[in-house]
């Protein structure tokens, strides 16, 4: 398999729609998200933003939201849905290992696990060196990634179901499945998902594959990278709803403080 860098590694971005579809429904992070919001004023940065998943409903409590992301259109549905709610949120075309927006915060967040999607310990200290730049001292920076358990990376590398949902348009079925092969070396979990769409009769009528590559990282490395570049960690947990980070955890979520 070719090695996939953080621009090519969009294939799941590609369809806007389909990843409301299929992510929208997740609200647990918000709760956290406008908990630390709320402690904060000035202007609040969501990095790889996507269609706003978490962006809109802050913005929609009264803070000042910054969306940036690459994906050029994702940020175009995410202005859609917000112009629709009538909301002042400032979308920015950017590469996060590049920032430069000319604005410091008091909080950064990244969510969706896109930390994963910086697949080089270069490409993460890039990241974090932007975050770094753009967080006023003391300013937090909140993030989750998947904990690099082992069912997590040990995931048969055989077609294996995942789940099944209804396309909101055409009524019909879709089955997901998932084939994943987890390169130890690069600690790069490389995943090709199957979309396979199911007419009445339950028979396929067509089939999609997308493929993307997500980098795992242990909590110690983890410490030591944050700390490297400027971010002392202030808590760890497993879940949003701020449960101890144990080792039969499936998420990492950690809030950073600039030094």
């Amino acid at each position: 398999m070719k090695n996939i860098s953080e621009k090519d590694n969009l294939e799941e971005y590609d369809d806007p729609l389909l990843y409301d579809l299929e992510n929208e429904a997740f609200k647990d992070d918000i709760p956290f998200l406008m908990k630390w919001a709320d402690k904060t004023k000035g202007p609040i940065i969501d990095l790889a933003c996507g269609t706003g998943r978490a962006t809109i409903p802050l913005a929609a409590k009264g803070h000042k939201l910054i969306g940036i992301d690459l994906h050029r259109g994702m940020l175009e549905k995410a202005k859609e849905k917000s112009s629709e709610l009538d909301l002042q949120i400032d979308w920015l075309k950017q590469d996060c290992t590049r920032l430069d927006i000319g604005v410091k915060s008091r909080m950064i967040f990244m969510v969706g696990n896109s930390f994963q999607h910086f697949l080089t310990k270069e490409a993460q200290d890039s990241l974090l060196s932007s975050i770094y730049r753009h967080l006023d001292t003391g300013g937090v920076f909140i993030f989750g990634t998947r904990f690099p358990g082992r069912e997590e990376l040990l995931q048969p590398e055989e077609e294996e179901f995942w789940k099944t949902y209804q396309d909101p348009h055409t009524f019909q079925n879709v089955d997901v499945y998932t084939i994943s092969r987890y390169d130890s070396l690069s600690q790069v979990q490389h995943y090709t998902t199957i979309r396979k769409l199911k007419n009445t009769e339950r028979e396929t009528v067509e089939e999609k594959r997308t493929n993307i590559s997500l980098r795992y990282v242990y909590p110690k490395e983890m410490e030591r990278t944050l700390l490297s570049n400027g971010l002392q960690i202030l808590h760890t947990y497993k879940d949003w709803k701020e449960t101890p980070l144990t080792q039969d955890s499936y998420q990492m979520i950690y809030v950073c403080k600039k030094l």
